[in-house]
């Protein structure tokens, strides 16, 4: 279909496609151990799918509904046996549950691939209607989550990991102004992360807005109704098990649509990676400029 946003690539996609599938051995998750927030259902349990096709030693999943996990859990031991799959009802904005279903999963071993993809929608007010401790009080459960995830996945990351932040256009783009707490706490979120990778640069960290997926929080915004088109949970799905295969490294740190065509950026890797492309910062000020250094660091 056409794009219907600025897109980067002239493909745009809304179903998976062969650069994304897991039977290439470019994909390979073999031996590796993932794990993913809002694993219960949509695209967390979409993503542990793929990786688990593509070979992945053992799958966390994470959420709050614990029987939604169950079922993840089941479908997918019963299409890949050999993939070992814990399950754990966590509330990501209580530290103690998140360390405690981090230390089960990992054991004496290491995350090789996080995927943060759990989120809520929050109030859809303006920031004349809002109420003030509601505002908030949705900004800080994206922000407790982010933290308290982030800092369980360094105390127990591998030393090239991967961490996958499902993110949102919101954080980009004034849609409505009634989406704006969402909007606030997905570019703190993004920040949270990007502060991350900037301290701990021996991982990759990337931030993905996933597409236009029917899933029960977009459900929740007026769904795919409200946009006039869908994107099939496949494609963010893949679109992460790529992101954490050496294919993506050049894209690092990047904000990125599952929509936009793989080839057609790795066939401009060198210029994508050398420059602020696909970066959020001041547009027209070289601060996003790769070769800058703040003279304090």
């Amino acid at each position: 279909m056409a794009a219907p946003f600025p897109s980067p690539t002239s493909m745009w996609h809304t179903n998976t496609y062969h650069t994304l599938s897991p039977t290439r051995p470019e994909l390979s998750a073999q031996g590796k151990n993932v794990l993913v927030t809002g694993g219960g259902s949509g695209i967390g349990a979409e993503t542990a799918r793929y990786f688990a096709e593509a070979g992945a030693s053992r799958i966390a999943l994470l959420g709050r509904r614990e029987q939604a996990l169950l079922d993840t859990k089941a479908s997918i031991e019963h299409k890949f046996p050999n993939v070992e799959v814990f399950v754990a009802a966590t509330d990501i904005t209580n530290k103690s549950e998140v360390d405690e279903a981090f230390k089960k999963f990992v054991g004496d071993q290491k995350i090789h691939v996080l995927v943060n993809s759990a989120a809520i929608v929050g109030p859809r007010e303006s920031v004349q209607e809002a109420d003030g401790d509601k505002f908030l009080d949705a900004v800080q459960v994206h922000l407790k989550g982010a933290l308290f995830i982030a800092q369980a996945f360094l105390r127990h990351s591998s030393t090239d990991a991967v961490a996958i932040e499902i993110n949102s256009s919101a954080a980009l783009v004034n849609f409505s102004p009634a989406f704006v707490s969402y909007s606030v706490a997905k570019l703190a979120v993004f920040r949270l992360w990007d502060s991350l990778a900037f301290a701990n640069p021996a991982l990759s960290v990337f931030h993905v807005q996933p597409g236009i997926v029917d899933t029960a929080m977009n459900r929740e915004t007026g769904g795919v109704d409200a946009v006039g088109f869908e994107d099939h949970v496949s494609l963010p799905g893949s679109f992460n098990l790529w992101l954490a295969s050496p294919e993506a490294r050049f894209l690092k740190g990047k904000f990125l649509w599952a929509n936009w065509d793989v080839d057609e950026l790795k066939a401009r890797a060198k210029e994508i990676q050398s420059s602020a492309q696909l970066s959020i910062g001041l547009a027209g000020w070289p601060f996003g400029d790769p070769n800058w250094k703040a003279t304090w660091n």
